[in-house]
């Protein structure tokens, strides 16, 4: 559908020049008109202390765990230029660049940057689930998926996900989602100017962003607690129906919903809900300047 919307452009129905031809004709040399792309696969060894570090600056990154021993990294290039020989030049010149320390394979996309000239790189990297994982992508999503040891995820530009991870995860957006989901350890989950959606995590958490929605929901609460953080957006979490935690939940401008019953519970005029859940212990606090903060 696409390429007979492309052609139709080209051409019209009648076989007479395009729109898209008469732009070519009239004003050669614009900027990212002609595109070129290419798919390459390249099997690695995993390294002996189980680290890969990846970064992107440009495209999607998704990592998956598997039951296997090696490292595949399938990556998709595109590059856009303003004639179809520089785009197949800029194409030859994107590269992967790998460096293995033995311990540690580090994973870096090289692409070229002139004003006239885009390209990116999509990647999809499988490896054993035992390997702890260090990524960073700018303009472009990340996913990490079935890994067995800690998760490490930046994204600038772009959402993060990570589904399936047990073990210790950190990850960070900006202007963009976080998200994840059956994760298990301690979470920390940063974002600005984006939301951030948990969901059947078991363990501890510590979640912030600028301005946006924070919505959890736990499985099991770690020994460290809960802690969840928004300068404009609301907050709600779910807990599961037997906790043993202290509470405290503090809004500026907006109300708090709580639907748990709460022992020694005191209700302030600032704006705060304090109490305690079962036998209390874990601390849940819960901030927010501008929203509504629930408890369910």
């Amino acid at each position: 559908m696409t390429w007979r919307k492309d052609a139709e452009r080209d051409c019209g129905q009648d076989g007479t020049p395009g729109l898209k031809s008469l732009l070519r004709h009239l004003l050669p040399g614009i900027p990212w008109a002609e595109r070129a792309e290419i798919r390459e696969t390249q099997l690695r060894a995993a390294p002996k202390g189980q680290v890969f570090r990846v970064h992107n600056s440009n495209g999607i990154t998704r990592i998956t765990g598997e039951d296997r021993e090696d490292i595949e990294v399938t990556a998709h290039k595109t590059a856009r230029a303003e004639s179809s020989d520089a785009a197949e030049r800029l194409l030859e010149e994107i590269q992967l660049v790998f460096h293995d320390t033995g311990e540690r394979l580090d994973l870096e996309i090289e692409v070229p940057r002139k004003w006239n000239r885009r390209g990116c790189v999509n990647l999809c990297i499988k490896l054993p689930r035992d390997t702890e994982i260090w990524v960073a992508a700018a303009n472009g999503r990340v996913d990490v998926e079935g890994v067995r040891r800690p998760v490490h995820a930046r994204s600038t530009n772009g959402s993060a996900k990570v589904t399936d991870v047990v073990g210790d995860v950190e990850i960070a957006t900006t202007n963009a989602k976080v998200s994840c989901c059956g994760t298990r350890g301690k979470l920390t989950a940063r974002s600005s100017n984006g939301k951030i959606e948990i969901t059947r995590h078991s363990g501890s958490l510590d979640a912030s962003t600028t301005n946006g929605l924070i919505r959890v929901s736990l499985e099991d609460l770690g020994e460290e607690g809960v802690q969840l953080a928004t300068s404009n957006g609301r907050i709600v979490l779910d807990l599961p129906e037997q906790v043993d935690a202290d509470v405290d939940l503090r809004v500026d401008n907006g109300v708090i919903r709580n639907d748990r019953e709460l022992c020694h519970k005191a209700r302030e005029t600032n704006g705060r809900v304090a109490g305690r859940l079962g036998a209390g212990g874990r601390p849940i606090k819960l901030r927010t300047s501008n929203g509504s903060i629930s408890l369910r």
